[in-house]
């Protein structure tokens, strides 16, 4: 996710509560729990191994791009590490996914009437075309919100769309969209093709999807670095009449069979109701993915690791998981939630933990579900207890965009890990920079650290305060979280209003 996350403004929801009364209404044992914590403390910060196997894999797999041979080494390898920790239960979910790869692409720029092209180097966005041959006049929608192409309609058919992929100089309050949303607007309003400008200085080029769906789209879309935007912006200023694009471009697409990898612990009171910690496995193949997501998809196998290392047998049932195809529209954890609707398995799954870039966590995120805040706050304020730097800052706000989505529109409550990462890091996200010297190794194991006992607060509780919601919760749920005009564009609102 990874892609970015579309996270509508956050309110920051703070409960003013007596954490012994809390933790007493859902630990009746607190000294038995502060112990698990103090354990895991300890555990992660002698012997943990995200750092070093996430470095052994970017070293021996690469990137990994599902649907490539890359790809298929890093399921293995993860099958491999969890059964290592002494997983019995480690299965390969298979499914059917369309693979994209790029080939070849050029974006050349010419005066109208003239011959005078410019090369500007550019990398495809995944999704593009098989093959495409396009030639239009270059229409400049700043930052491609829906009111910057409502501003142009009628004057983008057949033209090629230039869009900020970033916001630039936003007004208060201006919500971002998703490239692949930015996308499907310009398809809608007629364009012929996207030029997504990334707002990076450094020549920095950035790949990822521009398909809300997943499959190929009906244009070629295209990114170009920051420099080469302000320079193509500043020649359509210059030129007395327009500018055109002609963006030449080749790709492959197939479908093939990629792995979900499923590492299972079974709970000692309450096997039937599981909780879910995941994190995608795939990368884009510009670079090895360290951040997006290497840091989240190790963490997950090294909190895997830490509860077999401390023989921890909570109530509810775990099950870690490694998704594949998130980058090319959550087809991993789309598989997943499908497979458990025809099973009628999903209500038995009572939590949904994501780790998708998630770094050096400060506190907690209850996506919107306020009556779980008090129970996240008490357990933030026991992992404070154990571990004083941890600052327990709650958000509830909820966001789109990565592994937790498909099980959040099915109503199962999710939860996230509040991380940060410096601002080279963020640079170079779905870039050629995404590389091991990104990675900081004590804050890799924060990220395990504080996740484990997270987790395991879950997975031990006697009682969970929120349950799957109805549809028509969900429904409202989304709208109350600013999230239906994002799912509209994507066509992933299946109420009809």
């Amino acid at each position: 996710m990874a892609r970015t996350f579309y996270v509508p403004q956050f309110r920051l929801v703070l409960f003013c509560i007596g954490t012994a009364g809390a933790l007493t209404a859902f630990y009746p044992d607190k000294l038995s729990f502060q112990k698990a914590f103090t354990r895991i403390n300890k555990e992660v910060s002698e012997h943990s191994r995200a750092y070093e196997t996430l470095t052994n894999a970017s070293q021996q797999v690469g990137h990994r791009l599902t649907g490539s041979p890359n790809g298929t080494r890093a399921e293995a390898y993860a099958f491999d590490l969890l059964s290592s920790y002494g997983f019995k239960e480690v299965r390969y979910e298979p499914f059917e996914v369309e693979a994209w790869m790029r080939d070849t692409v050029t974006l050349s720029v010419v005066p109208n009437k003239s011959d005078n092209f410019r090369e500007v180097p550019v990398v495809s966005l995944a999704h593009s075309p098989v093959e495409a041959h396009v030639r239009g006049e270059i229409v400049d929608v700043g930052n491609g919100l829906e009111g910057d192409f409502a501003a142009l309609k009628g004057k983008l058919k057949g033209k090629v769309a230039l869009v900020n992929i970033g916001l630039a100089a936003p007004t208060k309050g201006a919500r971002n969209l998703h490239r692949s949303e930015k996308t499907a607007l310009a398809i809608q309003y007629g364009a012929s093709g996207v030029i997504m400008v990334n707002l990076v200085p450094g020549n920095v080029l950035l790949t990822g999807t521009a398909s809300v769906t997943g499959k190929l789209i009906s244009v070629p879309s295209v990114c170009i670095s920051y420099e080469s935007g302000e320079a193509l912006r500043s020649w359509m200023q210059d030129e007395r009449g327009p500018l055109h694009a002609q963006i030449n471009m080749t790709n492959t697409s197939r479908k093939i069979r990629a792995r979900n990898v499923v590492a299972t612990l079974k709970g000692s009171k309450y096997p039937e109701e599981k909780i879910i910690v995941g994190g995608h496995l795939d990368s884009w193949d510009l670079a090895t993915g360290a951040i997006d997501n290497g840091i989240g998809s190790f963490a997950v196998m090294d909190i895997a690791r830490t509860f077999k290392a401390l023989k921890l047998k909570p109530k509810r049932t775990i099950e870690f998981v490694l998704f594949m195809g998130e980058e090319q529209g959550l087809l991993g954890s789309k598989a997943m939630v499908e497979k458990l609707k025809k099973s009628g398995q999903l209500d038995q799954v009572r939590y949904m933990m994501n780790l998708d870039m998630t770094n050096d966590p400060n506190g907690m995120n209850a996506f919107g579900r306020t009556d779980m805040v008090p129970f996240l706050n008490a357990v933030g304020e026991t992992m404070k207890q154990i571990e004083p730097v941890f600052a327990n800052q709650m958000q509830n706000q909820a966001g789109l965009h990565s592994d937790h989505q498909p099980f959040m529109l099915e109503g199962v409550p999710v939860v996230g890990m509040n991380g940060h990462l410096a601002r080279e890091v963020l640079d170079c996200y779905h870039a050629n920079c995404d590389r091991m010297n990104l990675v900081n190794a004590d804050q890799l194991k924060n990220t395990v650290r504080y996740s484990t006992m997270l987790l395991y607060a879950l997975a031990d509780a006697d009682a969970i305060p929120t349950k799957r919601q109805t549809d028509t919760q969900t429904r409202d749920y989304l709208v109350t979280q600013g999230l239906r005009t994002p799912l509209q564009i994507a066509n992933e609102w299946r109420w009809k209003e």
